[in-house]
């Protein structure tokens, strides 16, 4: 089937100017000889006014120029057609294309979308929101909301904000609900993992699998900072082990199993993101996996 590429380039993710990167896009499409077309991203992430276009042109590949978040929002409006989706990271964290072996050089990551291989991916839904990669209660929301807030983006602004953040840090209440097992904690911070990637080559849920139809959940619980910092490197370096749902201990440092599926009463009003995008606070969360609901192309080799 030949080919046909929608590029949407989000404008303001990420430090690297985009004039660049258009011509660059159009320059290498053109020697590809395949057909495309650009548009920008728009802040309110529905892109159904692309549905026309996609079914006219008999569109086959919709590629992101931006982050975590921007990929999130053209998946959720466009995973209903047969597409192939690409990612050219130019975001501040590019967890979802690290995952899928996807490099941040512009040049390489084109290579991908013309070469690489289209892997059936798994996405979840927290209540009625889509996201490709990871959700998260707590500390790392707070700094997501805060890094929102600040005219300068790229590695450099988030880690202030972490530090930031660090020494204001308090624990939240949540109540998790799953299957077979009901329990509260006070935590630190709850992530919600698809990808083995929190961004930047940062790990956070060792074990996750972008296709594995589970959600790897960590709960770094409430402890001194001493402590705090010590658990997460444990988790980040692989060290802490999954634990069955029906095994978990609410005394450990970090908690960290599997699930499909569960609910959190968000009992402290604890920020949220999703995707690294802050999001509203919600009092009660549904999160569930929606199995090999699109595909997204991989470096040859990667799963």
């Amino acid at each position: 089937m030949e080919r046909h590429i929608v590029y949407i380039i989000n404008p303001i993710s990420g430090t690297r100017t985009k004039k660049d990167l258009r011509e660059l896009i159009e320059k290498k499409t053109r020697e590809q000889h395949i057909p495309f077309e650009i548009f920008p991203s728009v802040a309110s992430g529905d892109y159904s006014f692309l549905h026309g276009y996609i079914e006219e042109n008999r569109v086959t590949d919709v590629v992101v120029a931006g982050g975590d978040g921007t990929v999130s929002q053209v998946v959720s409006s466009l995973m209903d057609y047969k597409l192939s989706f690409g990612i050219i990271p130019c975001g501040s964290g590019n967890g979802l294309a690290y995952a899928a072996g996807i490099p941040k050089q512009p040049q390489k990551a084109l290579d991908i979308i013309f070469h690489g291989k289209p892997v059936a991916t798994d996405g979840f839904y927290i209540n009625k929101q889509f996201a490709c990669m990871l959700c998260g209660l707590g500390f790392d929301a707070k700094v997501a909301h805060d890094f929102a807030q600040q005219p300068k983006r790229g590695l450099a602004t988030y880690i202030k904000e972490v530090v930031k953040n660090f020494f204001s840090a308090s624990s939240y209440t949540f109540e998790l609900s799953l299957k077979n097992r009901k329990f509260k904690t006070d935590a630190f911070f709850i992530s919600v993992a698809n990808s083995n990637q929190f961004g930047n080559n940062f790990t956070i849920a060792p074990k996750a699998s972008l296709s594995d139809g589970l959600l790897d959940i960590v709960i770094v619980t409430d402890q001194s900072k001493l402590s705090l910092l010590l658990q997460t490197f444990r988790q980040v370096m692989g060290g802490v082990k999954l634990q069955s749902s029906s095994e978990i201990n609410t005394k450990k440092g970090v908690i960290y199993f599997q699930t499909d599926k569960l609910a959190i009463h968000n009992l402290s009003e604890a920020p949220l993101h999703v995707d690294g995008d802050p999001a509203e606070t919600p009092g009660e969360l549904e999160i569930s996996v929606k199995k090999k609901c699109f595909k997204l192309l991989h470096a040859v080799g990667v799963e």
